[in-house]
């Protein structure tokens, strides 16, 4: 099954295609038609098999057919990552897939962060939208879709707590999307509280493994390879590594208006988490 086959927007696929990335991993595959049915989805599902696109993709296009529609608003989207890092990470995905799209977003990096009244999506951690919350910086009482990206991370950051006073004020009366990548006895209660007959999706975490080993440039033995492609460039780590041209560029054509993706700094593209 293809993107536009999910019931992806030309729009959104036409960003989807330009990147390279023609086929859907196995959890796009199973979120993104649910995301668009409206429904309230948990998703199990081990890091780096495409979880955060299989968001980021059906959203921009939720937002975007409402911004088309003159009879209703369009939707508050909030999305709560474990830390500040993750938050930049998701970030950086809807500003490479909202090429074709109009859409605000703001990311929360610390307590002082400005926040656009006007923005479709705010993403950020427990703890600083806690903080934005308390000093009446951020309304959430209108939010329409919730994403949590992940809840067995925010726990493990020792952010349920802060989670739950979010959950107390966010309505009742809104789309439900959680992420973790395994169960966890001690989020079965806030799941509860926050998935209403939840659709419930889990992905194969040795099968996803084997997609990402051929994927990966260690995958294929050196002799094997052909010659005259681009590899991508990781260093010992298996980290993206900075390049210092494109770093050059992006300031002196200050490109996405002074919002460039951070992984476009990188050598090498990575988009498959």
């Amino acid at each position: 099954m293809n993107f536009l086959e999910l019931g992806l927007s030309d729009k959104t696929v036409k960003a989807i295609e330009e990147l390279g990335i023609s086929e859907p991993t196995t959890v796009q595959n199973d979120v993104i038609p649910s995301i668009l049915q409206g429904k309230d989805i948990f998703t199990i599902a081990p890091q780096g098999c495409g979880k955060t696109c299989s968001y980021v993709f059906p959203l921009l296009d939720i937002i975007s057919l409402a911004k088309g529609n003159t009879t209703q608003p369009a939707p508050n989207i909030l999305i709560i990552t474990p830390d500040s890092q993750q938050s930049v990470t998701v970030s950086d995905r809807l500003a490479l897939f909202n090429k074709y799209h109009e859409i605000n977003e703001t990311t929360v990096k610390d307590a002082d962060e400005n926040i656009d009244a006007e923005a479709n999506v705010i993403i950020g951690s427990p703890d600083l939208l806690v903080e934005l919350i308390e000093s009446e910086k951020i309304d959430l009482t209108k939010t329409n879709i919730l994403v949590v990206d992940d809840i067995n991370l925010i726990k493990k950051r020792k952010q349920l707590p802060n989670l739950e006073k979010i959950l107390d004020i966010l309505p009742a009366d809104k789309q439900n999307i959680v992420y973790t990548n395994r169960r966890s006895k001690e989020t079965q209660d806030i799941l509860d509280k926050i998935l209403k007959a939840p659709q419930e999706i889990k992905i194969d975490k040795t099968k996803e493994q084997e997609v990402q080993q051929v994927t990966s440039p260690e995958a294929t033995p050196l002799a094997e390879k052909k010659p005259h492609t681009k590899e991508k460039v990781f260093n010992r780590f298996c980290q993206p590594v900075k390049d210092k041209e494109a770093e050059n560029y992006i300031k002196s054509f200050n490109s996405f208006n002074g919002k460039t993706p951070e992984f476009l700094t990188y050598k090498g593209l990575v988009v498959r988490d």
